[in-house]
């Protein structure tokens, strides 16, 4: 390492006096060859000396320039000015000639000092042209981005391989002259491109823009596109060099982003609507829970006083029958709703007439018609027209309709309901005069918790459930349902199409269904409830109906009186503290059959939903039956159960 760096300081040394070296041999050769020459070169004697200095100045810089002029002067003034061999100069004219030769020599250093600078710097530059020619070239080559060469008259001359690739065309077709950047733009980009090129004389350079390209096979590509005037070239004619950029993923991406943006915002307004309907909704039933409960109340309050009159006892009872059976009607359609949000809604399938059950369901409504004056026409077809389906369903489906019909039909108007069959279809046509439906909200009128009012000066109640059982229930029968209106205050009208049964297989529909007994005398009925109004309630009821019963308050009461006797039915509820109605079932059927563990068992309960009936007929109860309970409802279903026992 040492020797290396010893030969490193040797050669900077060599490197560093090298141009004075220069200086002294140019000025030793030059006196030599003077001394040589001195016949011929006398009278330009300093000739040879002037080269030396300039070999000198342009080898060895200035200072090797200025120490070959000092060198040149002594040597001059030694050798050849006389007197000779002395450094002294006694004569005018050759103190003269040597001072110009000073001069002289000293402006040469300097030029051609400046000279070499200027050299270097130009070697500086074209070794600065070569790299960014270098660079530019790679730049090209490399294909990362598009480019192209276009002359005046917009034919692309040159091009590289990615823009080959990117528009679908051979260099032979770019070098013939047949490709043109007119023919590439889309007419519609035509005028801002134009534009651009009157801003690219003007400024010398083209602006950044995207636009779209098309492509030799007729496809469309985006591009981001940039130039600028390239030279200028004979002819005063000028090419432009042009880059681009393929930004078609980019801008589907955007496109994506943008679908994806006006989707969530689309998702955003429906989740406000949806919210907004929710809590319109909940007003509703809140109010419309609230609304019965209130004479409920005030009528028992009144009726405990004991200060009403058998008339107004006998109103009283009436309203307070009325706004219960509301209010367990609400509760219904709740329950349906929730039942058709869940998929649990189930049919009993059977042939149904429906004519029969078309004027089942006017009867139900028939008072409720009357009392506003309402006439009720009715058109059914001779022929019996039958589909398959669940018959309590289908009434449900005609009551809902007519009964909206009531609701909206003013004091003195009038519904028409129609039957008929068109080819395989059944046809029911409800209409009525009534308040109409806007043409808006038309489109809504089947969707669930949608009201055309839900406002606090509403002159309807309701929650706006009953249509959207209405179209669920049609559409789980193989059928449509469709409303027409031609605006507020011109009535609506409502038709529902249901397929057929086929003609072979036609039954006849007794409208006078058998009755059956409802006497419960002999049955011992086993009460577990632990509500003690609705305890009492349904022990009364059971006795009127001649049963005997023995009621308890819990389940673990339940167990030990299945010890001391055998009931012949039990009736539970499910919701009670520590041991609910489930779990007593279970332990009930662990039983020996001699001790109850056969027992007819029914499930009285407020907890109504689908997967409480799964529930309960799982555990082993036969009946699940939901509260409030008609008297009719539960002492049937008793009946059923004793009598196959």
């Amino acid at each position: 390492m040492r020797f290396k760096s010893h030969l490193n300081s040797l050669k900077e040394i060599r490197q560093s006096l090298a141009p004075y070296i220069i200086a002294l041999l140019t000025v030793t050769i030059s006196l030599l060859l003077s001394v040589l020459l001195s016949s011929l070169l006398k009278p330009t004697m300093f000739m040879l000396f002037f080269a030396a200095v300039a070999i000198s100045a342009w080898y060895g810089g200035m200072e090797a320039g200025l120490l070959a002029t000092a060198l040149s002067t002594v040597v001059i003034d030694y050798f050849f000015i006389e007197p000779l061999f002395t450094l002294f100069a006694y004569r005018i004219d050759s103190i003269v000639h040597l001072c110009v030769f000073l001069i002289i020599a000293i402006i040469m250093s300097c030029l051609h000092r400046q000279l070499r600078i200027f050299q270097q710097r130009l070697e500086k530059r074209e070794k600065q042209l070569q790299v960014s020619e270098a660079k530019f070239r790679h730049l090209v080559e490399s294909n990362i981005i598009g480019v192209f060469v276009s002359n005046s008259n917009g034919e692309i001359i040159e091009a590289n391989e990615a823009f080959l690739k990117m528009l679908g065309y051979s260099r032979e077709e770019i070098l013939v002259g047949r490709v043109r950047w007119q023919d590439l733009t889309l007419t519609e980009d035509l005028a801002l491109s134009e534009h651009s090129f009157l801003e690219l004389e003007a400024t010398k350079i083209f602006p950044l823009q995207e636009k779209e390209y098309c492509r030799k096979d007729g496809s469309s590509i985006s591009i981001l596109i940039g130039g600028t005037l390239l030279r200028e070239a004979d002819n005063n004619q000028e090419e432009v060099i042009s880059f681009c950029l393929d930004i078609s993923k980019r801008k589907q991406a955007e496109q994506e982003r943008e679908q994806l943006l006006k989707r969530e915002q689309a998702a955003r307004s429906e989740a406000e609507a949806a919210n907004r309907i929710k809590d319109e909704f909940l007003a509703v039933l809140s109010h419309e829970i609230r609304s019965p409960l209130n004479p409920i109340l005030g009528w028992s309050q009144l009726l405990q006083s004991k200060k009403l009159d058998e008339v107004q006892t006998a109103h009283a009872l009436e309203v307070i029958e009325r706004n219960a059976q509301l209010q367990a009607e609400l509760i219904d359609d709740l329950l349906d709703i929730s039942r058709i949000l869940r998929g649990k809604l189930n049919l009993n399938i059977r042939p149904v007439d429906l004519g029969l059950t078309i004027q089942a369901a006017i009867e139900i409504v028939r008072l409720a018609a009357q009392a506003k004056s309402i006439q009720i026409q009715t058109m059914v077809s001779t022929n019996i027209v039958q589909v398959f389906g669940d018959p309590s369903r289908l009434q449900q489906v005609i009551w809902n309709l007519l009964s909206n019909a009531v609701k909206f039909t003013e004091v003195g108007g009038r519904i028409d309901i129609r039957l008929e069959r068109l080819d395989s279809q059944a046809l029911i046509t409800v209409s009525d005069t009534g308040k109409g439906i806007h043409p808006d909200f038309l489109p809504y009128v089947f969707d669930y918790f949608r009201q055309a009012d839900s406002t606090t000066t509403r002159r309807f109640g309701g929650l706006g459930l009953g249509l959207a059982i209405v179209r669920h229930l049609v559409e789980l029968h193989g059928g449509s349902v469709q409303a027409q209106s031609q605006g507020i205050n011109h009535g609506a009208t409502f038709i529902v199409r249901l397929p057929v049964m086929p003609t072979q297989i036609l039954t006849k529909q007794d409208s006078k269904q058998p009755e059956q007994s409802l006497d419960l005398k002999g049955i011992k009925i086993l009460v577990v409830e632990d509500d003690t109004d609705t305890r009492e309630f349904t022990t009364c009821l059971l006795e009127e109906y001649g049963a005997s019963v023995t009621a308890v308050t819990s389940a673990s009461e339940a167990l030990i009186t299945f010890g001391e006797f055998q009931p012949d039915l039990l009736l539970s509820d499910i919701g009670m503290p520590d041991i609910d109605g489930y779990m007593l079932m279970q332990q009930v059927r662990t039983l020996p059959p001699e001790q109850g563990g056969k027992i007819p068992a029914i499930a009285l309960t407020a907890y109504a939903g689908e997967f409480d009936y799964q529930q309960a007929l799982r555990v082993g109860f036969q009946r699940h039956i939901s509260k409030p309970v008609k008297a009719k409802k539960l002492v049937e279903a008793i009946t059923d159960l004793v009598g196959v026992k």
